[in-house]
Parts: C-alpha cells; sequence; structure tokens
C-alpha cells in the first residue's frame, strides 16, 4: 500500500502524516493490491479538511470531512472511506467472480455439510498472480511454505496454479479461455 499526504494552508507535520498512514492500514483487509492512498489535509479559516482518495484494482473511493480539529476530522473520513470499502467489497463478493480482476485471484476453503446442501466459502484471501515461468515457480514453491503457488504464466499470460501433491511431486493447473 502507498499512502502519500499533502498538506495545504497549513505546515506539515510528521505526527499528522504517521497518524493518517497508521489508520489508513485498517482498510488493507477490504481492499485488494494494489493500493494507493492520497491525503490532502488542509486549513481554511476555523475549519481543517482532511480529503482522501483511494484507488485499489481500478476502483476510486472519495471521502471528505470537516471539523474544527485535523485528527477528528482524519478519523471521520476514514469511517466513511471504511463503510464505502466494506459496501464495495460486499458487492463484489455478491456477484460472479471472475470479470475483470485479471490481476488477482481469490480462493476460498470450502466446508461441507452446511444448510442448503451446498459447501460454503468460509475464508477468502486475495493473491497477486505475479508473471513468472513455470520453472520460476518451480523454484518458489522451493521457498515458500504454501501448498499451492497462483501465477500469470510468462509464456501464455494465463493464469496458472502449482500445487503440491500427496506424493511431494507437483502438479500443473493451466487455464485456458474460449
Amino acid at each position: 500500500m502507498q499512502v502519500t499526504v499533502t498538506f495545504r494552508h497549513m505546515d506539515s507535520s510528521g505526527a499528522l502524516k504517521k497518524y493518517a498512514e497508521e489508520k489508513t492500514e485498517r482498510l488493507v483487509k477490504y481492499l485488494i493490491e494494489p493500493i494507493e492512498v492520497h491525503w490532502v489535509l488542509s486549513v481554511e479559516k476555523i475549519r481543517h479538511i482532511a480529503d482522501a482518495t483511494i484507488v485499489a484494482n481500478g476502483v476510486t473511493i472519495k471521502g471528505q470531512e470537516a471539523t474544527e480539529e485535523m485528527y477528528s476530522a482524519i478519523d471521520k473520513v476514514l469511517d466513511k472511506l471504511e463503510k464505502q470499502v466494506r459496501k464495495h467489497k460486499e458487492k463484489v463478493k455478491n456477484h460472479k467472480f471472475g470479470q475483470g480482476e485479471s490481476s488477482s485471484v481469490r480462493y476460498g476453503a470450502v466446508e461441507a455439510g452446511t444448510p442448503g446442501g451446498g459447501a460454503r466459502i468460509v475464508k477468502t484471501e486475495n493473491v497477486f498472480a505475479k508473471p513468472m515461468s513455470i520453472e520460476e515457480a518451480r523454484m518458489q514453491m522451493d521457498v515458500i511454505d504454501k501448498d499451492f503457488l497462483v501465477f500469470t504464466d510468462a509464456s501464455s499470460s494465463q493464469i496458472s496454479v502449482l500445487y503440491r501433491r500427496n506424493d511431494g511431486d507437483l502438479g500443473l493447473i493451466e487455464t485456458r479461455t474460449k
């Protein structure tokens, strides 16, 4: 996550900048990487204005708030942004997956025996599908302590999954589109 803070009509303050950056961290759990957050903190007469813009995977979310103190303005903007980000995440979760999300892949662990007869998703994570060759992915599997690796095949530009089989060997799932 990349956070920038701009001060207008006021002296720059390391404490305010750090406060805005730390508070912004709570939004990471709702967004898909890469995330850019730009804060504009300004003063007009007695009004302290905090304005934030978030750009994450093609989605732009904005919030602005004015109070008599800058710290409270930042908190209020973050409350607005968190509400918007949560709403966006629910909207994405409720729609079909796979349309417009080429740079990240979602996967879930499923739990059987749920009411209604089907399995339900109990955990969702966002994974950046880094472009690499199959040989690079094999070497990466030797380094990481995971059972699978999602990556973009550099030769075909398709999403692929390299997974560790029960016998210790590796399996490869290659995706194709019509």
